[in-house]
């Protein structure tokens, strides 16, 4: 037992790092920081080459620090001007006015240029710079800090080996209902405390922030305005509120999981209102939360970071289930939460990183909700209805497969139409 625990310890410290606004452009700023300082100066010109879930995930959100703008030519400029690459997904936690200025005015003279990257990986782009006779290149592959390759006037500076699993180090084969119960039951919270403390502490900011600040269209305000009051519309409301707020440019951080501060905010925030509404212990919380987030990663180890599956399901879900656990539930019921939740809402589809994430996150907790209240009355769908398979872990693998692969056509067809600049229906 005690590999297992190192092992998942080491998998939550993986996943569970800090990371400032949209995790697809920070990426970009990160390997843009980087290829600045192997090319020793400001660039002249930078072009970017995405893959289409890339192009997809930066289009529409706002990029912090960045004075309200949008798109992969920010985000590059940013970095490029601005972003230390030492602190990894916070790249931009130290962007001065003038430096902003600096990469506004490179993106108005039309110097960073995007071209798209055909590639079968998801999460792929590389980062050119150029600086008088001097070409840089940052390749990044599988996980937004993974560097498979640095290159200087074409010579390779560092070529990586292990691309599928890009930064991971941590076995994540050991992954299980039963498993991730277990851990959680037992495992010294002296060990997790760090961890947990901080995704506390960040994603209950933000949320609190997406409630009283003005961002977007304001949903966490509008769901409690809306719905009747209950623990469950204020769970809805705080996490909503936080996705909004990260989606709309705010530069608080947050505690990401399988590499997206959205599933980060959707597996602990809801988790966290709930406990704090029904006097839980803190040490039941933190055994929650550390449940929820190896959840999280547990279902996205089938997916991978980007595809067409909205992501806020799979957090929802482990969401769901971690309240589950926090009334006591079985095993069976946790994994019926999982079942009824997955029953309920596989088909969400991911269209790119926007405010509207935040929709989808409280409607996707919605349907976690009724699925951990039919688990603890006994209640759950048979199996083989639909997707659904004779064990909860068989019905997580499948959707992934179905998100993987399935739904690949799908995800060029979303990148399709997102990218097109006028399209004229008929019949």
């Amino acid at each position: 037992m005690k590999e297992l625990w190192k092992l998942f310890l080491g998998i939550m410290q993986e996943e569970m790092v800090p990371a400032m606004g949209c995790t697809e452009p920070i990426a970009l700023a990160f390997a843009s920081a980087r290829a600045r300082e192997i090319l020793g100066g400001y660039p002249q010109r930078i072009v970017a080459k995405c893959s289409g879930n890339m192009i997809k995930n930066v289009r529409c959100v706002t990029i912090p620090a960045s004075g309200g703008k949008t798109g992969i030519e920010t985000a590059c400029a940013l970095g490029a001007f601005a972003g230390d690459a030492s602190r990894n997904m916070e790249v931009l936690g130290a962007v001065t006015e003038e430096n902003r200025e600096k990469a506004a005015a490179f993106v108005d003279a039309g110097l960073c240029t995007v071209e798209y990257l055909e590639s079968d990986i998801p999460l792929h782009f590389v980062i050119e710079e150029m600086l008088g006779e001097d070409t840089v290149s940052v390749e990044i592959r599988y996980d937004h800090t993974n560097i498979f390759r640095t290159e200087k006037n074409g010579m390779i500076l560092y070529q990586g080996t292990d691309e599928r699993f890009g930064n991971e180090s941590a076995d994540r084969s050991a992954l299980s209902v039963e498993n991730i119960k277990e851990f959680a039951d037992q495992v010294d919270l002296n060990l997790v405390k760090p961890l947990i403390e901080r995704e506390i502490r960040f994603n209950m900011d933000i949320a609190y922030e997406g409630m009283s600040g003005d961002y977007g269209l304001g949903i966490g305000r509008i769901i409690r305005e809306t719905y009747p009051e209950s623990v469950i519309t204020r769970m809805r409301a705080y996490a909503a509120a936080a996705s909004e707020a990260r989606m709309d440019g705010c530069e608080m951080p947050v505690v990401i999981n399988s590499g997206s501060g959205n599933q980060g905010i959707a597996s602990s925030v809801p988790v966290i209102v709930y406990a704090r509404e029904n006097a839980i212990p803190q040490e039941k919380l933190y055994r929650a939360l550390v449940f929820s987030s190896l959840m999280t990663i547990y279902q996205k180890e089938f997916i991978g970071k980007l595809s067409a599956f909205c992501g806020a399901v799979s957090a929802s879900c482990a969401a769901g289930a971690a309240i589950t656990y926090i009334c006591g539930g079985t095993v069976q019921q946790i994994k019926n939460t999982i079942d009824n939740t997955l029953a309920d809402i596989p088909g969400i589809i991911c269209d790119g990183a926007k405010t509207s994430c935040a929709a989808k996150i409280a409607s996707a907790l919605d349907a976690a909700m009724l699925a951990h209240s039919l688990a603890m009355k006994g209640k759950a769908y048979d199996a083989y209805t639909g997707i659904l398979k004779e064990d909860a872990e068989e019905t997580i693998s499948c959707v992934g497969y179905i998100g993987r692969e399935g739904m690949r056509q799908t995800d060029r067809e979303i990148i399709h139409v997102m990218l097109e600049e006028k399209k004229e229906w008929k019949n």
